[in-house]
C-alpha cells in the first residue's frame, strides 16, 4: 500500500472514530459509490428513522378488526390476540376503503397516532419486509431465487434492513443518501446524526455518522471548558490533541481530533438558543421521546448549522417478546405511540412538520401463531410513516391473507414480503431528492424491481 493510500484508510478508520466516538465499520474504496454528483438543494428536508429493536409483533401493532379477519387471528393466536371489542375505538378509517371488506385498528396503546391518521398525516405500509428481488411463495418454497442471507436472525434482518447486506455491511441506505447531499450542507459532519449509538444504516461510503446524547453532542473531553476544574488545563490539552505533527498517520488523527472538537463547539453553541426546556411535548421516562427530543432541537437550529438535508436515527429496543407478549407489548406500543406524537405536534410548533418525514423500521415481524404467551421470529411486518408530507389516511400495499398455509405464509404466520425494503427505501429517498439516476447508489437491489414500483406513492 502506498503512503497516499495508507493515509486515505488511517483518515477514514479515525474519522469513525474521532467523529462518532465509536469504531464502525469503513470503507476502503471510493469507487463504490459510483461517484455519484453531490445533490444540490436549498430547502431543508430531514428523514427520521426510528428503528424497533427486536422484531415489533406485527400482529398486534396493526390487529384486523372487521369480523371475519380478526375471528382468523383470534383462532391464531389463542391466548395473545387482541379483543375485538378493546379495538373498536382504534378503528382506522383510510380515505379509500380497502378491498373485500377489509379492516385495520391499531393497537389500543397506539391511540395518540389515531388522529394523525384520520388527518391525513400518517399512512401504514403493509407487509414490507427485506427482499432481494420480487418472491412468491412458490419460489420462496424450491429456493429458486435469491433470499436474504440468514432470515430471521436479529443481526443479520437488522444489517439486511439497514444496508441491503447482512452483518458485516459497510455502509447503510441512509449513509448513502447522506454521501450524496453532505457537500450541500455548511458542515459534512452533519448531515447522518445519530441520537442512539452506532448503527451501519447511517455510515456511508463517504458520509460519517456523527454521534449525540440525549443532552447534546458528546464531548471529545470529558469536560469541554475544564478539565480538573481548570479551563487553562483543558485548553492546553485540545491545542496538545489538535496541534500538527510530522508523522502523517499522527498528523490525520490530530485533523480529525481538531475537527470533532470545532463541531462539538459549533453545536453545542447552536443548541444553547434551543435549550430542551423548549420542547416541553415531550414525555418522560421514554428513552426513545428524549432521543426524538434531541433530534427536534437540532433540527430548530439546522439553519444556523447550515444543514439542508439531514438523515436521523433513534432507537427503541426491548420487541424480542417470545413471552410475555400480552403484558409487555402495549408498554412499548406506548412509548413509540407517545414519543412519535410528541415529535409530530413539536414539528408543527417548530413550523417544520412537512419538512420532516419519520419512518418505521423493524428487524422483522413475527409469527401470527403463537407460542403460548408470545410469538417468534417472522419476515414481514407493518410500518408507519409520518410527517405533514405523507399522503396519510391511507393503506399502501396488499393486506396480507391471514391464517397459516396462506400465499402469504411461509410457516406459523410469517409473512413473506410484498413490499421490499428497497422499495420502501426508495419512496423516501425520492421525496428527500435523490435521482432516479442515483437511486442505484444508494439500493444496489432496486435494479431487480420494475422501475414504475420505486416510488410507492405514500410521500
Amino acid at each position: 500500500m502506498t503512503s497516499d493510500q495508507s493515509r486515505r484508510a488511517f483518515l477514514k478508520r479515525s474519522a469513525a472514530l474521532g467523529l462518532a466516538g465509536s469504531a464502525m465499520p469503513f470503507v476502503t474504496s471510493l469507487a463504490a459509490i459510483g461517484e455519484a454528483a453531490a445533490a444540490v438543494t436549498s430547502d431543508y428536508k430531514a428523514l427520521v428513522c426510528v428503528f424497533l429493536y427486536g422484531g415489533n409483533d406485527y400482529a398486534n401493532t396493526l390487529p384486523p378488526y372487521d369480523q371475519a379477519s380478526h375471528a382468523l387471528y383470534q383462532a391464531a393466536r389463542s391466548n395473545i390476540a387482541l379483543d375485538r371489542a378493546a379495538l373498536a375505538a382504534t378503528v382506522l378509517n383510510p380515505a379509500t376503503a380497502l378491498a373485500g371488506g377489509r379492516q385495520y385498528a391499531l393497537a389500543p396503546t397506539l391511540s395518540p397516532l389515531l388522529p394523525l391518521f384520520n388527518a391525513g398525516k400518517m399512512a401504514v405500509a403493509l407487509n414490507v419486509g427485506t427482499l432481494v428481488q420480487p418472491t412468491t411463495k412458490a419460489q420462496y418454497s424450491a429456493n429458486s431465487v435469491p433470499l436474504p442471507p440468514k432470515l430471521f436472525s436479529h443481526n443479520d434482518q437488522q444489517s439486511y434492513w439497514q444496508a441491503s447486506s447482512p452483518e458485516g455491511a459497510t455502509s447503510g441506505w441512509g449513509g448513502r443518501i447522506g454521501d450524496l447531499f453532505q457537500s450541500g450542507n455548511g458542515s459534512a459532519t452533519l448531515t447522518c446524526i445519530n441520537a442512539t449509538g452506532n448503527t451501519v444504516f447511517l455510515t456511508g461510503k463517504t458520509a460519517i455518522q456523527y454521534a449525540v446524547g440525549t443532552g447534546g453532542p458528546i464531548a471529545l473531553l470529558n469536560n469541554a471548558s475544564t478539565l480538573f476544574g481548570s479551563s487553562t488545563g483543558a485548553s492546553t490539552l485540545r491545542t496538545l490533541i489538535a496541534a500538527s505533527q510530522t508523522n502523517i498517520f499522527q498528523d490525520e488523527h490530530a485533523k480529525i481530533s481538531k475537527r470533532a472538537l470545532d463541531t462539538y463547539a459549533q453545536v453545542n453553541t447552536a443548541l444553547a438558543s434551543a435549550p430542551a426546556a423548549n420542547f416541553p411535548l415531550f414525555p418522560t421516562p421514554n428513552s426513545l421521546a428524549d432521543q426524538l427530543k434531541i433530534v427536534a432541537r437540532l433540527i430548530s437550529v439546522s439553519s444556523q448549522l447550515g444543514a439542508r438535508r439531514q438523515v436521523f436515527f433513534v432507537s427503541l429496543g426491548g420487541w424480542d417478546m417470545h413471552d410475555a407478549l400480552v403484558a409487555n407489548h402495549p408498554t412499548q406500543t406506548a412509548l413509540l405511540a407517545n414519543a412519535m406524537r410528541a415529535f409530530y405536534d413539536t414539528t408543527v410548533a417548530m413550523g417544520v412538520a412537512d419538512k420532516v418525514t419519520t419512518f418505521t423500521a423493524s428487524d422483522f415481524g413475527r409469527t401470527l401463531q403463537s407460542n403460548d404467551d408470545g410469538s417468534d421470529h417472522g419476515w414481514g411486518s407493518m410500518h408507519f410513516v409520518m410527517g405533514d408530507a405523507v399522503r396519510g389516511q391511507r393503506f399502501y400495499g396488499t393486506p396480507p391473507a391471514i391464517g397459516n398455509g396462506t400465499p402469504d405464509d411461509v410457516g406459523q404466520g410469517r409473512l413473506l414480503p410484498t413490499i421490499a425494503v428497497d422499495q420502501y427505501a426508495a419512496t423516501l429517498a425520492n421525496w428527500f431528492g435523490v435521482s432516479a439516476t442515483d437511486m442505484r447508489t444508494v439500493l444496489p437491489n432496486i435494479g431487480n424491481y420494475n422501475a414504475s414500483t420505486w416510488n410507492l406513492g405514500f410521500v
